[in-house]
């Protein structure tokens, strides 16, 4: 871990290395995303089939993309009872968050007395990246594609890697199943979403494309952002937490490793305090911690390059700090942890108290642990139901309404110097 007190000589310029971008924006990143995306696009099928067996080690022929009945029926049968139940527990949960956000048809009478209003309908075709890598990520299925299925998405697609032999986690087809998934396919990385975005022969061209994945998995969604619509950026995991003396260093350190164990090397993780005893002593926990623990060498290499405790002289400063690196997870283990956490804006989920640990939201808790990151938390919101509804607008005049529009109509079509547009409305009651 990197430690940075507000004591230091150096404190100002080591905390703007905290604050540099992220890999959300690496230019090397991109620019070789840019190739994978353009050799989709160019060659379809053979080039995702070409990517996936240099970047996976999986040899397959297009037949072999998609996901068969057979791998799914055997998928379900290999899910244990305590899977099961785990699933449809964080199922009903996240459904049940989802359906409270859902947006509603409305219409209302403006000015003129015409109706005006707007329309909610699911998207039809949507795409969906479920990482896989050094961990299975079971419970992202979930926290995507229940929120297509309760959305009423008739058509949800599910890219997810393979291993070399061209299988998928069992427990990964049960869950996305399980949630609703339509067809799953066996790839993944930047391939999967230039496939989702451009279609190929296999894989048909979905409407939008949501789910995390790591660096080049959130490059490619940005580039093709215009070829098809994107829900946010959900790059590697993010934590600050933020605490005074109420905090336990036991628990704190405990969520700092978890966050950090993924294994992309990109994970983020602060601690900001401006407590020195709590600094130390979290920072003694996690050494202790960190030997018995099995991703211990995914662990210590993103803390040694992205794992900070930082000591700020006040709570206030640390708020500000928060704010300016608006992380993906804040949790605000303080004494009045509600009246702080109201003024930190731009996180994207916060959990309040020693009692709401990261992964409840990671999980069970309800609401889709699909964040951004990077900073794009002060821009982008985290995944709701919402994002799977396509907004129309609605307008509908009479021969009266109409009347009542046309001065107004027709001033703005005389200073603008276009004579057609006020002519299709006079027209009507000429």
């Amino acid at each position: 871990m990197n430690v940075i007190r507000y004591t230091d000589r150096d404190y100002a310029k080591r905390l703007r290395e905290v604050t540099a971008p992220s890999t959300l924006f690496d230019p090397t990143i991109e620019q070789r995303t840019r190739t994978i995306l353009q050799e989709v696009e160019k060659r379809g099928d053979d080039a995702v089939l070409e990517l996936t067996e240099r970047f996976d080690g999986a040899r397959l022929d297009a037949g072999q993309l998609g996901v068969t009945q057979a791998e799914l029926m055997s998928a379900s049968l290999q899910a244990d009872p305590s899977l099961r139940a785990a699933v449809a527990e964080a199922d009903r949960n996240i459904a049940s968050f989802a359906k409270k956000s859902r947006r509603k048809d409305w219409s209302m009478r403006n000015l003129h007395g015409a109706v005006v209003g707007e329309k909610f309908d699911p998207f039809q075709r949507v795409g969906i990246y479920v990482p896989g890598g050094t961990a299975p990520l079971v419970s992202t299925a979930l926290m995507t594609v229940t929120l297509a299925r309760v959305a009423g998405c008739p058509e949800i697609v599910v890219c997810t890697p393979c291993g070399s032999d061209g299988a998928i986690n069992s427990a990964v087809l049960f869950a996305a199943r399980a949630a609703g998934a339509t067809e799953i396919y066996r790839v993944g990385g930047a391939q999967a979403i230039a496939a989702m975005a451009y279609g190929t022969k296999t894989i048909r061209r979905v409407q939008k494309i949501f789910g995390p994945g790591n660096a080049y998995v959130v490059a490619a969604k940005r580039l093709v952002f215009g070829h098809v619509a994107i829900d946010l950026l959900p790059g590697p995991s993010e934590l600050l937490v933020l605490a005074d003396d109420a905090g336990n260093p036991k628990f704190i350190a405990a969520d700092l490793l978890a966050q950090a164990e993924h294994g992309s090397g990109h994970e983020r993780v602060w601690l900001v305090t401006p407590s020195s005893k709590l600094l130390k002593a979290v920072e003694k926990e996690i050494r202790k911690q960190l030997s018995g623990l099995p991703r211990a060498d995914f662990i210590l290499r993103a803390l040694e390059s992205n794992g900070w405790l930082i000591q700020v002289k006040t709570l206030e400063e640390g708020v500000a700090l928060a704010k300016q690196l608006a992380p993906e997870h804040c949790e605000v283990i303080a004494s009045k942890a509600s009246k702080v956490s109201g003024e930190i804006k731009t996180a994207c989920a916060i959990f309040l108290g020693p009692w709401s640990p990261t992964v409840l939201g990671d999980y069970v808790a309800g609401p889709s642990h699909t964040l951004p990151t990077g900073g794009a938390g002060a821009s982008f919101a985290g995944l709701t139901v919402d994002q799977f509804q396509r907004r129309t607008s609605v307008v509908e005049y009479n021969r009266k309404s109409l009347k009542n529009a046309l001065p107004a109509t027709k001033k703005f079509a005389e200073v603008e110097g276009l004579d057609a547009h006020g002519k299709s409305a006079q027209i009507r009651l000429s």
